[in-house]
This record gives structure tokens, sequence and C-alpha cells, in this order.
């Protein structure tokens, strides 16, 4: 319905009256002394109104849910059909233990499970490397070889429950172990559910968690792309992750900016290797933060769900609506956890949450109140998931899509941060892509900027952290129940080790790794069936990534000050 020139006019009339008594309430009570902007640093308004969306195209920027653009969600009838996946991020000291774990979140309604692997696993290094001493499980589970992630998901059935990894630089041999586990259960591969990380530019950017430099990563992501577009369908082959970006410390803008410019690198690495956008852009999935304000929150997840969809149709030429979604995974934000007055982050997590539910998630996990002082207990894992579980079936919120749409300043907010989010993907795009950018440090000192400016303000009060800077008081934790790690769990996973490789084929082995390396010489050589051979003879992760290491190198850091 079409607003006539008559209720243009009357409405302009009314704001004037608004405005007069704003500026003698004004007089008599001031406005608190505060910066009134978004956690983005975004300027608001005192109030948004019609004349705040000029120009504003309901079909053209907001549309349907489950139509082009996407702004209001990837399913027509979202949380009404189905809720989202409730995960809970969890793995810590062996895979006994983390198993143990991810049975008691099962019985307890989690949807889905998300794998945290200790360091070493993470930068390619077996328990008993020298690299890896002390660090065996103490942010997560440790995976050296095929043994380790059998007993990982023993009595876990792998085609009833989705699966989400959080590795990266050996991504690639984590989801063959994962595959080779399906194999033992009977589970084809055809019939894996589940994500990979597999995100390698935001290490580089953010995380640190690298190991070979970039063209050989993008290979290995590309094999990856390949071998399961045609092996492992239902797979999400790499989960971009702007989280890290945000807990490096970046604003919102920032954080869909360079998510989003990492999704065009992806993207143009598969096209250049032949794949087709409209195959490989099913399996694209995204994973970002859900942070404190939340109406700025849940304006970020409208506008890169928008601006994907615009990136994939109009750059890359997807006419299959499903390469043109944006779906994504949700974390709250562990960077806004505090060790002080612990309790207060079951109500951050809480905010945190809704906005994700509110701006359309298909995966959530949500941090548990302890993280900001050691590893979550159980007890604290369980009100996490509670939090989802009311949000769900409690809140109201899930019972009409996009509940916030046609809010006047949550679509403003969603217009501003698309266009500050383009503004930044032409600049990289100006630099030649993001990997120019990054070798450049571009998207590393903007967040390095926008961490330190928060930081000054939260130090000099004008950012409020409620038990921090503001409403402090005098508590101890030596009452907290912590779960910590114990030291002989290193020793015990060292031993389990040596005990492998001396039962072991090792002559398998050893022509398997051969094999790798013969690939890894060989661009035109998908990696990853020879990858999972070598896990099937129950080579080690650190062996694999040994060869890989000694065939493409390692990735030095380009310090930006």
């Amino acid at each position: 319905m079409g607003v006539t020139e008559f209720e243009v006019t009357e409405f302009k009339k009314a704001k004037a009256v608004y405005e007069s008594r704003v500026d003698k309430t004004l007089q008599k009570n001031p406005e608190r002394k505060a910066a009134f902007t978004t956690g983005g640093g975004i300027p608001l308004a005192r109030l948004y109104d019609p004349e705040s969306l000029e120009g504003h195209d309901y079909a053209r920027d907001v549309g349907f849910p489950g139509e082009y653009p996407f702004t209001r969600g990837v399913q027509p009838t979202m949380y009404r059909g189905r809720f989202w996946t409730m995960r809970q991020y969890a793995g810590f000291a062996t895979a006994e233990e983390s198993n143990a774990r991810y049975r008691y979140l099962l019985e307890r309604g989690t949807t889905g499970l998300s794998v945290a692997f200790d360091l070493p696993t993470q930068i390619g290094y077996d328990t008993d490397h020298h690299m890896a001493a002390g660090e065996c499980g103490k942010v997560g589970v440790a995976i050296d070889s095929l043994a380790d992630m059998e007993i990982l998901f023993d009595k876990i059935p792998l085609d009833r429950v989705s699966t989400s990894m959080t590795i990266n630089a050996p991504a690639a041999v984590l989801l063959a172990m994962y595959i080779c586990v399906g194999e033992k259960q009977g589970v084809r591969a055809d019939m894996l559910s589940g994500t990979i990380q597999n995100d390698i530019l935001k290490e580089y950017i953010a995380r640190g968690t690298y190991i070979f430099p970039p063209h050989p990563s993008m290979r290995l992501i590309t094999d990856i792309f390949d071998f399961c577009g045609r092996e492992v369908p239902k797979w999400n082959t790499i989960s971009i992750s702007g989280y890290h970006i945000r807990e490096a410390g970046s604003t919102a803008i920032q954080e869909v900016a360079f998510t989003l410019a990492d999704g065009i690198a992806y993207a143009e690495a598969a096209r250049k290797k032949g794949l087709d956008p409209d195959d490989f852009g099913e399996r694209l999935s995204f994973f970002f933060n859900a942070h404190n304000d939340f109406l700025e929150e849940v304006a970020k997840f409208r506008a890169a769900r928008r601006l994907w969809a615009r990136i994939m149709k109009e750059r890359f030429g997807a006419t299959n609506p499903k390469a043109q979604m944006l779906r994504f995974h949700t974390q709250t934000a562990g960077c806004t956890l505090t060790a002080q007055q612990p309790e207060n982050n079951i109500i951050r997590v809480t905010l945190q949450a809704l906005a994700a539910v509110m701006g359309g998630t298909q995966s959530l996990h949500t941090n548990s109140m302890d993280e900001a002082l050691a590893l979550p207990t159980e007890k604290s894992v369980e009100i996490a998931l509670r939090t989802q579980q009311v949000v769900a079936y409690e809140s109201g919120v899930t019972s009409t899509v996009d509940p916030l749409a046609g809010s006047y300043v949550v679509e403003k907010l969603t217009d501003e941060i698309e266009a500050g989010a383009m503004e930044y993907i032409r600049k990289i795009d100006e630099m030649g892509g993001m990997l120019h950018a990054i070798e450049k440090g571009y998207p590393q000192k903007q967040i390095q900027d926008a961490a330190y400016d928060y930081q000054k303000s939260v130090e000099s009060g004008d950012t409020a952290v409620v038990g921090v800077n503001r409403f402090q008081a005098d508590e101890g934790t030596s009452h907290r129940k912590l779960l910590r790690v114990d030291s002989s769990v290193e020793q015990r996973q060292v031993e389990k080790l040596r005990k492998l490789r001396e039962s072991r084929d090792n002559v398998a082995v050893k022509e398997r790794l051969e094999g790798i390396r013969r690939g890894a010489k060989d661009e035109e050589t998908n990696l990853m069936p020879l990858i999972l051979d070598a896990v099937r003879v129950y080579a080690t992760e650190g062996e694999i990534c040994g060869v890989l290491r000694e065939e493409f190198g390692e990735y030095v850091e380009n310090i930006v000050l």
C-alpha cells in the first residue's frame, strides 16, 4: 500500500511537533553523556521512523523468507518447520573423556556435535612431537590417528548425528578419519552430514593455527570441495568463519566484510579449478559470532545473508537459489565472557543466543558461564544448552519468521552494515583479492586498530562491562568447581600412540605416505583419496602433515604493527 502525499505531509507535521517536545524535555532532563552508537561504532539516531528508510524497496531489499535476496531467512517457514541445530562445542583430554561428554550432551537434547581439537591436533603434530609438549588435551581433544577417532565416536551413530569439526590446516586428514569411522559403522560417505571449518584464510588473518603457505592450503581446500561434491554430498565442505575475526577484535561490519571476502576467494579458487558455482555454492557454509549489541547483531546476520546472495548471483553467476543462500552456524561471543561475576555470562549468552535466533541462524552453540576461568563443567554446559531450549520452546520468538523485519532501526542498520561491508570488499578487490590483502596485512591491521579502540573504551569506562568496570564486587573463585585436565593425559596419549605404531602395518603406512608425497608434487592430483588410504592403515595425523610440510613448506606470518 503506497503512501499518499497527504499522509507524508501529516507525518512531517506530527514529527515537527514531537521534536519541539523533545527540545523542551532535553532542557529539563538532558540525555546521558554517552556516545550513542552500536557496539561496532555505527551512530544511532534518537528515533527511527519512515524517513529513515527513504528509498528502501521491500521487494529488492527485504523480500520473503526463503526467496532471493534471503534477507528474512533461507527457509520459507524458518523455525515453524524445525528449530536450528542445537550444538555444544566440546572436547578435552582424551577421546574417551570427550566421548563421554558427547553422550551426556546427546542425552540432554543436543541435536548436533561440535568437536574441539587440542592445539597439537590443530597444527598437525602428534602428541609425542616436541612441539606438542604440555598442550595435550588442554583446549580440545587429542586426535593422533583413526584409532582415537573411533573411540571419540564410539556408540554415536554417524548416520543420525550431524557433526561439526573445528579444524582448518589439517582438515583433510580429520575429515578422512571421520569418513573411515563411518565406514567401520557401516555408514556410507554419502550418508554423512556435518561440517569441517576448513577456513585457512581467517587463520592467517586472526587465529594463527596455520601450517602451509596460502597456495597449497587453497589447493587442499578445493580438493575437499571436489572430492565431497562427488563422494560426500551432504557434507558442508567449509565453514567460512567470521567468528574468530570478531574474537580478535573486529567490528560487526569488519566481521561481515572480511568473512565474505574470504568466501569470494574460496569461490574464485573453486571456479578456477573448474567447479560450478551452482554446485559448490550449495555446500558453502558460514560461521558468525553473536556479540552483545542485540540490534546490531540481528541486523548483521540479515545484512550478511543479503550481501552474499548478491555476490553469488551477480559476481559468480549462480542461478541455483541454494547456491545463493548464506547458511550459517553461530557461537556466542567468547570474548565477552568475564572471569569476574561469571554468572553474568549466563545473561550475556542468553541475549546473544536470542540475537542469533532473531537473525535466522541454522545452528547455534551457547558458551558456558565458566569458560573465562576454565573448560566448562557438565553443569555449566547443561545451563548453556538449556538456554537454547528455553529460547526455542518458551520465548515465542520462533513462532513467526523474522519477527524484527520492518523495524525502522533494524532495517536501517541492515542497510548500513551491508554498505559498510561492501566498501571494505571493494578495497580488498582493488588490492587484488583477499590473499594479496592478507600479504599486505590489511585486514590484520584493521582488526588490530578496532581491538585497540575497544580496549581503550573499556579502560576509560566509556564502554560499560558489568562486573568489570561497573558494579564490581569483591569475590573469590576458590569455591568454584572448575574442570582441569590432568597432566597424566599426555603420558597416556603418548603411550597409546607408541602401541599403535608397534601394532599397525608399518610397511603399508610407509607406502601410503609416499603416495601422498607423489600426489603433493602433482597439482592435478586430488589428495583426499590418498589421505583416506593412509588413514585407513592408521598413519597418524602428524605423519601425514609431516609429508605435506616437507613438500609444501610452512607459512611464516607477516607481522603487522
